[in-house]
């Protein structure tokens, strides 16, 4: 399969939290379906209309976030300069993860921040960015009309998203936007569908490479143990 975009995700082991996200989102990277639908009841809104957003990308953090090729870079070269930055990096552990707001969706957040983390994503966003085409004018101007500040807007020049660096922050999201008046309710679903199967710890001992297909899914491609 060729792919239009890569990223470097954190996705979880196979298990019962990896499939309680896919199940809750709708599409699985690891095996490239769709899972049946969980069978909740009392959302205020359609379970289609609130994953949709986020189901494209499957249950995840983004690590580096997606890239178009660099002119002269290869698929296969970047697996290698992928596979040498995994085991360069020692895995990182976090105490756990709470369901949170983040603006009008919800996501799993680390319940304390964790500086190993956010050095091991500003390795991955530095050590690859040569693989990564530069951001065109057209992804600059939609990346600004969200409104950035000052900070956004020189990470943004500098690594093609505004959300890395300093500004960054692990989640995995579970939901697009959301009314105020529909948080509360599909938090209390997603504590019984997903957050029951959160481990504890959270062990992030492996990055998973992932490829965007033409209709805009993302698939893993290879998932490799931090080893450094």
């Amino acid at each position: 399969m060729s792919f239009k975009r890569y990223g470097i995700y954190y996705t979880p082991p196979p298990g019962p939290f990896a499939d309680a996200g896919a199940t809750w989102l709708g599409w699985d990277p690891a095996r490239g379906d769709h899972p049946v639908p969980p069978p909740v009841t009392d959302l205020p809104l359609p379970w289609d209309e609130i994953t949709a957003t986020p189901r494209k990308y499957g249950f995840h953090a983004t690590i580096k976030p997606p890239f178009r090729l660099a002119d002269g870079r290869g698929p296969d070269a970047l697996e290698t300069a992928f596979a040498n930055l995994c085991a360069a990096r020692a895995p990182v552990s976090l105490t756990g993860l709470t369901l949170a707001p983040l603006g009008r969706f919800l996501a799993l957040v680390p319940e304390a921040e964790s500086t190993e983390l956010c050095a091991l994503a500003a390795s991955c966003v530095r050590d690859l960015d040569p693989f990564r085409a530069p951001a065109s004018d057209a992804e600059l101007a939609r990346r600004r009309a969200a409104g950035l500040t000052p900070l956004q807007d020189r990470l943004l020049q500098s690594w093609g998203y505004p959300y890395v660096m300093e500004a960054y922050r692990f989640h995995m999201t579970l939901t697009g936007k959301l009314p105020k008046s529909a948080l509360a309710a599909v938090t209390k679903v997603l504590e019984s569908t997903v957050m029951q199967y959160v481990p504890r710890p959270v062990l992030i001992d492996a990055l998973s490479l992932m490829g965007e297909d033409e209709a805009g899914r993302f698939h893993l491609i290879h998932r490799t143990a931090l080893s450094g």
